[in-house]
């Protein structure tokens, strides 16, 4: 026997085995809705009798394996039941013939055997037949489960036959030896007199009345049969039939402690009657079992149920049989199943250390040479094992072999579906998550290498399911240890296989259920701050003061609290102090740094919002490898008003699109991402008709644009400026406010510089969008310097040059004392008729509203001049 069944429990000592094939042509489809149903009569309730069979049907078995049925007589295949298309009576002669080339098969070891043929009509369906079953269709087959309840009841009689065949004592009449098939060589030329000889024939047979009786349902009789099996052997040092007598013995045991079977399948097992007996019933009733899942009062049903053992002796015995079995390098597989039946019921008694040994044991047990199929079908069940007792990191290693075996070099074509369900199942073992909500909580920066090699190894075989790509590759970037040719490659095939389908976010459902979130590629690039800009100084929108007043700060109490509450998500969500409008592009700005070895280009870059209607304007990049923080900026167009939150950005990166939340970002530096956007403002551009100055006379504020001219007037002279005011924005300019200060404190020297009239303005309001508009300001130079004593120290105190004053001046005498060397003749060192001239600096703000946007304006707008007389 070589093909371990990895299936194997306790509870299946007691059955029947029988083998459902299909003959000829059969669709799967077919083929497994009859062998569904046949397998749902898996025990029946023998007629005028408390005892039950149970059947375990299997569509493949292995001949060689039916060859190990003496030894173990569940192993046997029992019972045949082939399945077969036959639409014309001619071909019925053929099919019959290969129902009993089937039969040969497993022909040393069957009782009964039924063939089901479906489409066949007429004469020849309409002759009885025993073990034959005519049936026009799959659909119209009600009496599938009548007839193989029928079948159950003819391996009854048969195993009902052979037991009491075997179990009669007959004096006199020299008892087989049973062997299993590698025995046979040795046993030729003994002496079958010997003492010796018979009490091994006596001990075997002993063992498989035993399995017999079990399989009649007489738990009782087999017990006894067990022990004194064990007695016998164990007397004549017939290890391999010993530890197959105490595995009967431990099989008997489970049976009857835990009659709802270990073997995890769904339901329990009925007993006779549709019901449990009363002892059953009250050992299993809720709050009757330990955590080892038994009565702890055991020592009455011990005693009732003679030669029974107790849940500890089980294990015991289990290892003693299990330690014969190892003496036999050909009994691996039945030491391989005694392993796995010792876990299962270890794991029901809640003790998972004990079942780690047996499991353990069960690793380094050597069969012969396993093709790749076998290996990924080994590894596949010591996983399941390991999860059912607890062991979930064991379990996910073991599942992890079994996918790399999926796609070892040995397979023409591997598996890699496959391969990739199984690395997928294996994370929860790890604690690991493809959400990457959970990736990116920091919970996985301290990964150790094995457990980053895992998420790398789920990205390169997740590229063999073509949509699955993006769910994988979202981690790459974080394996510091894949070298820089390795991650070129994946990134390669990542795009070649989103030519193919493109990556998109939203959750892919995979058939066995399991859904993978979507993965944005939050650190392609790696974005590490993120700062909203204000709009420029000439499109800042300002408080109208001189409409509305000097605004008011609402003053609250003052509450101390020790507590500071640091929430990263109420700090990036918090208001920021300026204001976007509406219509106008707004700017925020992102550092970011590309941590490949290689060139990256981002493509689509945009922002993601809510709150009001927002156009991304899409911008793509190209960051050199492995980068320091570059910035990027990203910009938009608000469509409607309100309150406005960045909440992250969308890339294409690699053909996968991505849309990255500021919330999931971890690192990120923000002072908010809440702005208000407020209704559409004008624009205004003014133009004078004097040139520009030289140099600015007065340094505007902050929220000021100012535009020095300059022009040259004498005292007394005036001169007029004209002003341009074009409308070139999209809303009309339905107000304006024209206002003038002087630049200096000693307003008593200066007088009214400058004068307007705004009626001829106002007509032309409002200033739709592209009409210009023209207003006149009067510039006049108009200076006292009579009776002023210190004139010529104050104007020079406040910045203002006055020359070419004659030196005979009264004036200039009040105010310089004349210098002794200096000559007495007014007429020296002087030009005559050369006035003075004084430089002021008066200015002009001009600020322009639209009547629905109450609060704000524009900018106010500065011309300041300097006035030379």
């Amino acid at each position: 026997m070589s093909v371990p069944d990895y299936m194997q429990c306790a509870e299946d000592h007691q059955t029947l085995l029988v083998v459902v094939q299909a003959v000829g042509i059969v669709s799967e489809e077919n083929f497994f809705r009859i062998y569904k149903r046949i397998c749902s009569v898996s025990q029946l309730s023998v007629r005028d009798s408390q005892r039950a069979l149970f059947i375990r049907y299997r569509h493949h078995y292995p001949p060689e394996n039916n060859e190990w049925g003496d030894f173990q007589t569940h192993r046997k295949v029992v019972g045949l039941i082939t399945i077969t298309d036959c639409f014309s009576p001619k071909d019925w002669p053929q099919t019959f013939e290969k129902f009993h080339v089937q039969k040969e098969i497993y022909g040393s070891t069957l009782y009964d055997s039924r063939l089901f043929v479906f489409g066949l009509q007429g004469d020849v369906a309409e002759q009885p037949r025993p073990d034959v079953a005519f049936y026009p269709n799959y659909d119209d087959c009600d009496s599938v489960e009548k007839r193989i309840e029928d079948f159950i009841e003819s391996l009854f009689i048969v195993l009902e036959s052979k037991r009491l065949d075997r179990a009669t004592d007959k004096s006199g009449d020299k008892i087989p030896l049973l062997c299993v098939p590698f025995e046979k060589k040795d046993f030729v030329g003994l002496d079958t007199d010997s003492r010796h000889y018979k009490k091994r024939c006596q001990g075997r047979m002993r063992k498989h009345v035993g399995d017999l009786c079990l399989q009649a349902g007489m738990l009782q009789d087999a017990l006894v049969h067990y022990h004194m099996s064990v007695e016998l052997l164990r007397s004549v040092n017939d290890f391999l039939w010993l530890g197959a007598a105490l595995e009967g013995l431990c099989s008997a045991s489970v049976i009857y402690h835990y009659p709802g079977g270990t073997g995890g399948k769904t339901g329990a097992r009925r007993l006779p009657g549709n019901s449990l007996p009363s002892e059953a019933a009250n050992r299993h009733r809720p709050g009757a079992l330990t955590t080892n899942g038994i009565n702890p009062d055991t020592s009455t049903e011990i005693g009732r149920a003679k030669n029974c053992l107790s849940p500890e002796d089980i294990i015991d015995k289990y290892k003693e049989a299990i330690s014969y079995y190892s003496k036999y390098k050909n009994a691996g597989v039945i030491e391989l199943e005694a392993c796995v039946k010792a876990v299962r019921v270890l794991a029901i008694q809640k003790r998972g250390m004990e079942a780690s040994e047996f499991l353990q044991n069960a690793v380094y047990i050597n069969l012969r040479q396993l093709s790749e199929e076998e290996k990924i079908q080994r590894y596949s069940i010591l996983s399941e094992l390991y999860e059912l007792i607890g062991f979930h990191r064991k379990s996910a290693f073991f599942k992890r072999v079994a996918a790399m075996q999926c796609v070892a070099p040995s397979i023409a074509e591997p598996g890699w579906r496959a391969c990739y369900k199984l690395l997928l199942e294996t994370l929860p073992g790890y604690s690991l998550s493809l959400d990457p909500k959970d990736f990116n909580k920091g919970t996985h920066d301290d990964l150790g290498l094995g457990w980053r090699l895992l998420y790398f190894h789920l990205a390169c075989h997740g590229f063999h399911r073509t949509s699955d790509v993006p769910r994988s590759m979202g981690f790459v970037p974080t394996f510091y240890f894949v070298s820089s040719s390795e991650k070129k490659d994946v990134t390669q095939s990542l795009e070649n296989y989103t030519a193919k389908c493109p990556g998109t976010m939203e959750p892919i459902t995979l058939p066995d259920g399991l859904t993978l979130p979507p993965v944005p590629f939050t650190k392609l690039p790696i974005v590490r701050c993120v700062k909203l800009l204000s709009l420029p100084t000439s499109l800042r929108p300002q408080k109208v003061k001189s409409l509305l007043g000097q605004s008011m700060s609402t003053k609250s109490p003052f509450i101390y609290s020790p507590i500071i509450a640091h929430n990263r998500g109420e700090e990036r969500n918090k208001k920021i102090d300026f204001q976007w409008v509406q219509g106008d592009v707004c700017e925020v700005q992102l550092m970011v740094y590309n941590p490949m070895p290689f060139e990256l280009r981002v493509e689509n870059m945009g922002l993601l919002t809510s709150g009001v209607e927002f156009e991304s304007l899409p911008a793509a990049l190209s960051l050199p490898a492995e980068s320091g923080l570059y910035p990027v900026t990203l910009v938009g167009v608000p469509q409607t008003t309100g309150m406005i939150t960045v909440n992250g950005y969308h890339t294409t990166v690699f053909g996968v699109f991505s849309d990255c939340l500021l919330d999931n970002l971890p690192g990120l530096k923000t002072s908010g991402s809440t702005v208000e956007v407020i209704p559409a403002l004008p624009r205004l551009q003014i133009s004078t008709s004097l040139p520009r100055s030289a140099h600015s006379l007065q340094p505007s504020a902050g929220d000021e644009i100012a535009t020095n001219v300059s022009v040259q007037l004498f005292n007394g002279e005036t001169q007029q400026l004209a002003i341009t005011l074009e409308n070139i924005g999209l809303e009309p300019l339905e107000q304006l406010e024209v206002t003038s200060k002087l630049l200096t404190t000693k307003e008593k020297l200066y007088g009214d510089f400058l004068s307007w009239k705004l009626e001829e303005t106002l007509a032309q309001f409002p200033l739709q969008p592209g009409k210009v508009a023209t207003f006149t300001i009067n510039i006049k130079a108009k200076l006292d310097f009579s009776c002023q004593e210190n004139l010529l120290q104050d104007l020079s105190d406040d910045g203002i040059s006055v020359s070419g004053f004659p030196l005979s001046s009264p004036f200039r005498q009040v105010v310089r004392p004349r210098v002794e060397s200096r000559p007495t003749n007014p007429s020296e060192g002087s030009k005559t008729g050369d006035l003075g001239h004084v430089k002021v600096s008066p200015s002009v703000e001009v600020q322009a509203a639209r009547v629905g946007s109450p609060g704000f304006c524009w900018s106010t707008f500065q011309l300041a001049f300097g006035v030379p007389f």
